[in-house]
């Protein structure tokens, strides 16, 4: 099994997101709001003030791929400051959500008037499409479970409150404060794994006292152990005979 680093979520800062908000239009979302589909006309850029945007793409007979959650602090719809462009995703609220557009001719004014805090936010897309090439990169480099890991490490990290500075706001040490519940669709598709495949993981981290089930959700009960499982170098430990959801023979092969 390959050790991985997760690295720390990059938002932008309180005083950049201030100075970006008079050159944007607030919206609030509700749960489940679609705020742009694929192929739609792209203008701008969206910050997400609070709450999470799910990036979603219908991949066909019902399945659905998400390459990216935007959280609080974080961008998404960029790809409207390119000319003539189109939205690449679909956009979501997955629960009630507040963001921040700027119109390309909003972020043009910007660049002009406040040039560093343009370039703050420039800076920000940038490090999260870092984020998400390193994010494709794993689907080729690690096994389902170490993807599967990854992607509950990081919702349970976005979920938690976040001070404008970018600091986690800690509540003790109650697991279920720290690591609200997880929708399992979504993470099967942050995960891009069949069903089955998700469901033997999550058995065995069940099994292992890691996570429990909450209705149609996850609950972590023990965040420390479960960032630990990514760092263990153990290629035995992390052998599963599960389904390879790229062959359409239905036999089962050892993933690594």
């Amino acid at each position: 099994m390959l050790a991985v680093q997760l690295k720390p979520i990059i938002r932008l800062p309180r005083d950049h997101r201030e100075a970006v908000a008079a050159y944007g239009a607030r919206t609030t979302w509700p749960a489940g709001f679609t705020i742009y589909e694929r192929d739609a006309a792209a203008d701008g850029v969206f910050v997400v003030l609070r709450g999470q945007i799910v990036l979603r793409n219908q991949l066909g007979a019902g399945r659905s791929f998400v390459p990216w959650v935007a959280t609080s602090g974080e961008s998404f719809g960029g790809e409207g400051l390119q000319t003539g462009a189109q939205y690449a995703s679909s956009a979501r609220a997955e629960e009630e959500s507040e963001t921040l557009h700027l119109s390309t001719t909003r972020f043009s004014a910007l660049l002009r008037e406040q040039p560093s805090h343009a370039l703050a936010l420039i800076r920000q897309m940038m490090a999260e499409r870092t984020a998400l090439l390193e994010k494709f990169g794993e689907h080729a480099t690690l096994t389902v479970e170490q993807r599967l890991i990854a992607a509950l490490v990081r919702l349970a990290s976005t979920r938690d409150p976040i001070s404008y500075d970018g600091k986690v706001v800690h509540h003790g040490d109650d697991a279920r404060v720290a690591a609200p519940t997880i929708p399992r669709r979504l993470l099967g598709e942050l995960v891009g794994a069949t069903r089955e495949s998700i469901s033997l993981v999550l058995g065995r981290l069940t099994a292992d006292g890691l996570v429990q089930r909450d209705g149609n959700g996850l609950v972590i009960t023990d965040i420390e152990r479960l960032t630990a499982k990514l760092n263990i170098p153990d290629r035995a430990s992390a052998a599963l005979d599960l389904h390879d959801e790229r062959s359409g023979s239905g036999r089962g092969r050892e993933l690594h």
